[in-house]
């Protein structure tokens, strides 16, 4: 998900290399920052869709459906 361009700060980081590589990698990333970039913005967007599931299922839950076991399945 491309962010719009924000001013950028240096930082100093001690990271294993293998495991940046690996992440650089299945980002698909062409640099090191851009891996990171890419990780952040994962781990922002997957954060923001669970928070969205939470909120989904308390209104589903909330708003007193009766769910019919069609097959059984759930019985003891």
């Amino acid at each position: 998900m491309p962010v719009a361009k924000r001013q950028s700060v240096p930082k100093n980081f001690r990271l294993d290399p293998i495991q940046l590589a690996r992440a650089k990698k299945a980002l698909g990333a062409s640099t090191e920052t851009e891996t990171i970039i890419r990780a952040l913005d994962h781990v922002i967007s997957e954060h923001e869709r669970n928070r969205l599931v939470i909120e989904a299922n308390q209104r589903f839950i909330k708003s007193g459906i009766s769910i019919h076991d069609a097959f059984g399945s759930l019985a003891d």
